[in-house]
């Protein structure tokens, strides 16, 4: 299954099953007992999508939002794959690079990515991410994926000078609007082992990434034990596992996102999260 947020022409913030170009909305049927999809993940009731109807909407009639909108944490990790490590000159971590992003920061499918007015070194970094599904702390990596409720898309959108001001990437991961998630949640039963999907980044049609999601230094497993040592993982928190090889930072010459530009986060089984980018104004 695959489940969608997003705002419905009237102004409400709803969500509901992904089917194609549309969403059949369940939002009218459960929003009172589940207010948004992280209360319907905490509550354990995904499987009340498969039967709750609603109105079916074209996707070019909602303006969608971020896969969860209102996640408690977003965790991201930097340098997991072992084709960006190589790309960077970097020796493969012993841990984890951890640091965060604030909701604020990002946008749905479809909306617009802002270039902010203090920099114009615009980076895409395509990602696979986890959405955590069940509480937990100390969790072993036998049982990670008994807390994890599904995947989806993630371009952590890079300001490359102001990340690189100090030795915490914090500065350039938080510009407003500056990354995005989406199109949907595939919930994990439906994607299988999450080690095998491709993922493609395109910037305007041209292929930028292309790599298995298994190329990680660090897999889904490893990460969801590390961070639950050291924080709560609570349901609808993300892990955006990192980016591959082929950012534009690394390019000869680089290449950075333009207003007018179409960036494109694909992963198999999930689908594909695309982005126009504006100027700040």
């Amino acid at each position: 299954m695959r489940i969608s947020s997003y705002i419905l022409p009237n102004g409400i913030h709803s969500y509901g099953r992904l089917e194609g170009d549309t969403v059949v909305d369940a939002g009218e049927a459960l929003r009172r007992q589940f207010a948004d999809l992280r209360a319907l993940i905490a509550g354990d009731a995904l499987t009340l999508l498969t039967s709750a109807g609603g109105d079916t909407l074209a996707l070019a009639d909602v303006t969608m939002l971020p896969t969860i909108p209102n996640p408690d944490k977003i965790i991201c990790i930097g340098l997991n794959y072992l084709g960006h490590i190589k790309e960077t000159g970097r020796d493969r971590p012993e841990y984890p690079s951890i640091f965060t992003r604030y909701p604020s920061s990002v946008v749905g499918h479809g909306q617009p990515l802002v270039r902010p007015a203090a920099s114009h070194m615009f980076d895409f970094e395509g990602e696979f991410a986890v959405v955590i599904g069940k509480a937990g702390r100390h969790i072993s990596r036998d049982a990670a994926f008994e807390h994890v409720a599904g995947y989806t898309c993630f371009n952590d959108g890079s300001i490359r000078d102001f990340q690189r001001h100090t030795t915490q990437f914090w500065g350039g991961k938080n510009f407003w609007r500056s990354g995005s998630m989406g199109p949907c949640l595939t919930t994990a039963g439906e994607l299988g082992d999450p080690a095998k999907p491709r993922m493609v980044t395109r910037l305007n049609d041209e292929v930028m990434q292309d790599t298995s999601v298994g190329d990680l230094a660090f897999q889904i497993p490893d990460l969801i034990s590390y961070l639950s040592a050291i924080i709560d993982l609570v349901p609808g928190d993300i892990i955006a596992t990192g980016t591959p090889s082929g950012v534009g930072n690394f390019r000869d010459p680089k290449v950075f996102m333009q207003p007018g530009d179409l960036i494109e986060v694909e992963i198999d089984g999930i689908g594909t999260l695309s982005n126009t980018i504006v100027d700040e104004s």
